[in-house]
């Protein structure tokens, strides 16, 4: 069976992507920070079959990276690497003048610099697979520039070009940074608390995640919406 990491995967995408995979009998090794939450998306997921292994912990945490690749590595390797996991910087956001340095770090270490890290723990596993792939969850605030977005956007155009030139690095890889769109997830709503709530559900932008594993294009910058085009 093929394995997968995800991470930030106790809700939200992270959950109604690991669903996904779970239904196409995938091993999955979950991560986020509330175990609680976590080991009980982990039992919904085991409920199709599958091995799940959920580790709750911190991605900026170099031995709890570990920990998800030797979880991985004792399900039979790394197949797919899904960095999910994302930090605001602020909550709720707030302009630049008033963005915390602190809040930036904390952004720019779980988006980035965490992001690289679990790539280079998976990597030799990675590269071992026969269709290894890395999806780097991106947003749209890495490329538009909104009022209160500027940390969290810079922190994402920053992991589009780690995603960018790893894939120059590593031909043999697919590596997708990918725009899920607009969500409802409880990350928004810390975001920018007094928004309407009209979004749609992170389970609409899994197909666009799926077709990538299915049809397996150059690796690039998609956007989720845009792969369901033409469907």
């Amino acid at each position: 069976m093929p394995v997968a990491i995800i991470t930030g995967a106790s809700k939200g995408l992270g959950r109604a992507l690991g669903a996904a995979l779970a239904r196409r009998g995938w091993d999955l090794v979950l991560d986020a920070r509330g175990g609680e939450v976590l080991r009980g998306t982990a039992d919904t997921l085991a409920a199709y079959g599958t091995r799940v292994e959920a580790l709750p912990g911190d991605v900026a945490d170099a031995g709890h990276r570990s920990a998800l690749v030797a979880a991985a590595r004792g399900l039979g390797g790394v197949d797919l690497l899904v960095n999910n996991a994302s930090a605001l910087g602020a909550e709720p956001l707030v302009r630049l003048e008033g963005l915390s340095l602190d809040g930036l770090r904390r952004a720019l270490e779980v988006n980035v610099v965490a992001a690289l890290g679990l790539v280079q723990e998976a990597l030799p596993l990675l590269r071992a697979s026969s269709a290894g792939a890395v999806i780097d969850v991106s947003s749209d605030a890495a490329a538009e520039a909104y009022e209160t977005w500027g940390g969290y956007g810079a922190s994402k155009a920053a992991l589009d070009h780690l995603s960018a030139v790893l894939a120059v690095e590593e031909p043999g890889l697919r590596v997708w940074a990918v725009d899920p769109g607009d969500m409802a997830t409880d990350l928004y709503a810390a975001a920018v608390p007094d928004d309407d709530g009209s979004r749609p559900a992170p389970d609409r932008a899994v197909p666009g995640f799926l077709r990538l594993l299915d049809e397996r294009p150059a690796s690039g910058r998609y956007g989720a919406p845009s792969l369901l085009e033409g469907r």
